[in-house]
């Protein structure tokens, strides 16, 4: 399992990807679900992965090796003209991966599970962010819905839902992303540190303020024990149950 938060705000685009894939007590793997393709002055394109190890992996190396090798395939990730046609492009690469690999008739929500987050921009449009399903169809952020979630969304979910406002910080979304993740780290085993974080900031088509989060961080042990004991006292400030 995973847990990867996509968020747009009114200043860009703000990525969080934990870093585990399996869970047990001699079976914890790590590797990195956040993809970058930059091509500065003119794209960047973040797309995150959650779900089949090997179905995840077999999308992001077919669009990076389409993108090296241009004639063969166009247009590719760093060609698609729209962020639109960039999603279209992942999807239809989706589909391929899991048509390739799955036995005949087997569905796409089966044991080739593997859903994306992608987000960025390209010259002449505006940021974009989209949630890419496993059978290759996606949808838009929208003001109604200025995120996606996809792993394991459940436990990080609330906090977003609550304090999330469209004219937000850089610094205030990573705070509020963090305690969304320390939520979900300290309910399920299945997602783990580091966390990978990245900020992009509307217009700039270059890669902005990138950071990998351990356990160690000084920062996140602030949130998560800040956290822990703001909820303490909001609990404790509450009024008691009385029998009538």
């Amino acid at each position: 399992m995973t847990y990867c938060v996509g968020l747009k705000i009114d200043r860009g685009l703000v990525f969080m990807s934990d870093t585990r894939t399996n869970a047990g007590i001699d079976a914890i793997s790590t590797f990195r679900k956040m993809h970058v393709w930059e091509k500065k002055g003119d794209r960047v394109i973040v797309l995150m992965a959650a779900g089949n190890l090997a179905t995840t992996q077999a999308v992001v190396s077919l669009l990076e090796e389409r993108s090296k090798a241009m004639a063969e395939r166009a247009p590719t990730i760093m060609e698609a003209p729209s962020m639109y046609q960039t999603a279209r492009l992942v999807g239809d690469t989706v589909k391929e991966v899991i048509a390739t690999h799955a036995d005949e008739g087997e569905r796409a929500d089966s044991y080739f599970n593997a859903s994306f987050v992608l987000g960025g921009q390209i010259a002449g449009s505006d940021t974009r962010l989209f949630q890419i399903y496993p059978e290759g169809n996606f949808i838009e952020c929208s003001e109604d819905t200025p995120f996606f979630q996809i792993g394991e969304t459940k436990y990080g979910k609330p906090i977003i839902v609550r304090a999330y406002d469209s004219d937000m910080s850089f610094a205030e979304t990573a705070k509020l992303l963090m305690v969304s993740f320390d939520s979900t780290l300290k309910s399920n085993l299945s997602v783990g540190l580091p966390l990978d974080m990245m900020f992009y900031e509307k217009d700039a088509l270059e890669v902005g303020f990138t950071k990998r989060i351990a356990l160690d961080d000084p920062y996140y042990r602030k949130i998560s024990e800040g956290w822990s004991d703001a909820l303490k006292n909001a609990f404790k400030s509450l009024p008691d149950f009385v029998e009538e």
